[in-house]
């Protein structure tokens, strides 16, 4: 991100950055949130900086769940996220694998699949966003790469508190929360 312009949005890959990896999660009762990911997102909202989701999803053309699952997952991460006032202004998911048993799934380089930067590239044209304003956040090689293609910056997440690393990377504190201590 260019020193002069400021902070827009930030992308988030989805499992092992705001939510445990715990493999093709896809059941909200399993969902266990990274600790500071919840804290991390109000922040960003309180700051008027957009959170996005671009996550690969492979599960789905696998075959080990439908794709309903995984928006019924991201409604439940809004809702969870809203009450410490966080938003996610938009979540991208690529179901594609070159392996899928789920024939509609099938794509042997999906331009929405991470390393590649559909995800990325869409999330910025949709909300009228420059790369040079924006970062992503990932825990693979391949969410730094679909960044870099797409022109962002990006940072490995490699576990911790989400929000003491958003503050490291990007040199700035966020402001707490109202009635929270300071």
């Amino acid at each position: 991100m260019s020193s002069e312009a400021p902070l827009k949005a930030v992308f988030f890959d989805r499992d092992g950055v705001l939510n445990a990896d715990h493999g093709y999660v896809h059941d909200p009762a399993r969902l266990e949130w990274i600790p500071g990911a919840r804290e991390a997102v109000a922040a960003l909202t309180r700051a008027g900086v957009r959170c996005i989701v671009v996550t690969n999803q492979s599960g789905v053309a696998r075959g080990y769940f439908p794709e309903t699952a995984v928006h019924a997952l991201h409604a439940f991460m809004r809702e969870e996220l809203a009450r410490t006032g966080g938003e996610i202004a938009a979540f991208y998911h690529a179901p594609f694998h070159k392996d899928a048993v789920i024939e509609a799934y099938r794509h042997d380089d999906h331009p929405d699949r991470k390393p590649n930067p559909g995800m990325i590239l869409r999330g910025l044209a949709e909300h009228g966003l420059s790369p040079e304003t924006c970062v992503l956040v990932g825990d693979n090689d391949s969410d730094v790469e679909a960044a870099r293609r797409a022109g962002v910056e990006g940072f490995l997440f490699e576990g911790g508190d989400l929000l003491n690393f958003l503050e490291r990377k990007l040199g700035r504190r966020f402001p707490a929360a109202p009635g929270d201590p300071a």
